[in-house]
């Protein structure tokens, strides 16, 4: 089974952003050399927490001190750019790094509305996400159709081989157009863990799935939260501090620019609202010791009938976040 990564680039706390990207970079190079298949950066916007507002920047940095992995975004929030540009990106990309290259793209703002707005500005209406996600994928395969506007263009530069594609997807809502372009899936289990929604996208898009210059067959990838730790009780442990920051992520009230640490969430007390909501953000994210998890994501992946699971090793400290990824590999014995 491949297994890969996504990171969010989070600054522990006293890390500065410069801090938190050579600590990513670390990361990626720990997972090339573990065996892991993929590594992805995600795009946040107005979040002091997570450093990474330009996953393409922070791409071209990885895949240049990296080795085999592939190198991707988890996402490009496409509605904010054009598709030309965006197309544009990772062709360069591809060009300096060919066949170690990947578009996962999303739809969500990375931000709230006012960020949207902002990087937005002068546009008179909102982009049409679909046509968008089309023309990216025409614009990096060299195949709009007949009588598209800009069939005479080419997003340059020119290149032999083509950046994998993915749709990033939280609902069965837009998997018919990744099907219908060939481009992969990827279901975030860590953000809508209802596993009917999940398993009947990636039946659907699977049965709809049309071959294409972007890929031959249908790639399912499902995307989950894990703590992984040396013992249960450390996983535990670790697992407080992730639950203090993921409430944070969407609390005014407990808004943090640094990823908490262990010591300082067992401190926390919380409101029953708030222990619910932690209740409910379990279900996202599979916590234990590397066997424990192993079985979780094994069991999680036969649910799915997914052909690769992307693991989200969000806890504190960079060291903690490399000790996950070393322990589980070891576990899935990956090379």
């Amino acid at each position: 089974m491949k297994v890969s990564i996504l990171d969010y680039a989070a600054k522990d706390e006293g890390m500065t952003a410069h801090d938190a990207f050579w600590a990513t970079t670390e990361l990626a190079q720990l997972a090339d050399r573990l065996g892991y298949h993929r590594f992805w950066v995600a795009e946040h916007h107005n979040v002091p927490v997570l450093a990474v507002s330009a996953p393409e920047i922070l791409m071209t940095h990885l895949a240049g001190r990296t080795e085999r992995i592939r190198i991707g975004s988890g996402g490009v929030m496409l509605p904010n750019y054009s598709a030309y540009k965006v197309a544009e990106w990772f062709k360069m990309m591809e060009a300096l790094y060919p066949g170690r290259i990947d578009a996962g793209i999303g739809n969500s703002p990375g931000g709230d509305k006012l960020v949207y707005q902002a990087l937005n500005e002068g546009k008179t209406e909102k982009p049409d996400y679909q046509q968008q996600f089309k023309d990216l994928a025409g614009f990096l395969s060299d195949t709009l159709p007949k009588g598209h506007k800009y069939k005479s263009k080419r997003a340059a530069p020119i290149i032999e081989t083509t950046p994998e594609m993915y749709l990033l997807a939280a609902s069965q809502r837009n998997t018919g157009m990744a099907a219908e372009v060939g481009a992969g899936l990827v279901y975030a289990h860590f953000i809508r863990p209802d596993e009917n929604t999940g398993v009947e996208a990636a039946r659907s898009y699977r049965e709809q799935f049309q071959p294409s210059k972007l890929s031959d067959k249908p790639h399912v990838i499902v995307a989950v939260f894990v703590v992984v730790g040396e013992t249960e009780e450390e996983a535990e442990e670790m697992a407080q501090a992730f639950d203090l920051w993921y409430l944070s992520s969407g609390s005014r009230k407990r808004a943090a620019y640094y990823m908490p640490a262990p010591e300082k969430a067992c401190q926390v007390d919380y409101s029953d609202e708030e222990k619910e909501l932690i209740r409910e953000n379990r279900k996202k994210v599979l916590i234990g010791d590397a066997a424990s998890v192993k079985q979780q994501l094994e069991e999680l992946q036969a649910r799915y009938n997914a052909d690769e699971l992307l693991i989200v090793p969000n806890v504190y400290s960079i060291e903690k976040r490399k000790q996950a990824i070393r322990l589980l590999a070891d576990e899935m014995e990956l090379d």
